[in-house]
């Protein structure tokens, strides 16, 4: 039976689709931050090839389908910044700063990070991504040097750890600005923190997928340069 399932060419999509749907009825039964649907989802299946002892490979031979959503859900993200353009043609000048200043801070924490460890320079590359969405860090760490594995799980850590503090975060600060909200959770956390910044609202949202876009970019032409420095 373990070995039928596991060989199937859709067990592995089913697996991850199943997982993320039942942390999506734990968040909203228990709504605590740490009920990340993603974060629950990644545990299950964790657990659930361990004790069935079933390979990565075969779960991989269907899960991998998933990544090919990649790109249009994030090419998605345009929609609230659609209906929000005339707030970004308002605030472009502040816009396009705090996101700079977000990218430059995400570089700057992991250069920081990997002196203080004595981390290698394949490391350090690698990690350099770790703010951008997926889709787009695969490819600068794939560049740049780096293991693009290693970069996918941070990637993913990143925006289950900005998509769960972000709201005490905003709340400590007392950062209520809905602009403001958006780019700093879609700079640090990307299109996993951009689900987050939607249920805020729509111009949080619209934010977020500005900063996911506008950082993507930034960091493909700021690695290089901060590569060099390592």
């Amino acid at each position: 039976m373990r070995d039928f399932i596991s060989s199937s060419a859709y067990f592995g999509l089913a697996l991850s689709v199943g997982a993320y749907i039942l942390g999506s009825i734990l968040r909203r039964r228990f709504n605590y931050a740490v009920f990340n649907p993603l974060l629950l989802a990644v545990v299950l299946i964790i657990s659930l090839l361990s004790l069935c002892g079933i390979p990565y490979k075969s779960y991989d031979h269907g899960a991998k389908y998933l990544s090919y959503f990649l790109t249009p859900a994030t090419v998605c993200l345009a929609l609230p910044l659609y209906r929000q353009r005339g707030l970004l043609k308002e605030y472009a000048a502040a816009i396009l700063c705090g996101i700079a200043a977000g990218v430059a801070a995400s570089a700057a924490s992991i250069f920081v990070i990997a002196r203080c460890w004595g981390l290698s320079r394949t490391v350090y590359v690698t990690l350099l991504p770790k703010s951008i969405t997926t889709a787009i860090g695969m490819g600068v760490s794939a560049e740049a040097g780096g293991i693009v594995t290693i970069t996918v799980v941070s990637i993913i850590a990143t925006g289950i750890l900005g998509n769960i503090v972000a709201e005490p975060v905003m709340k400590i600060f007392r950062i209520t600005d809905p602009v403001a909200k958006g780019l700093a959770i879609g700079a640090s956390a990307h299109a996993i923190g951009t689900v987050k910044a939607l249920e805020m609202g729509e111009v949080e949202g619209a934010m977020s997928s500005l900063a996911v876009a506008v950082a993507g970019l930034a960091t493909v032409l700021a690695v290089p340069l901060a590569a060099g420095l390592y």
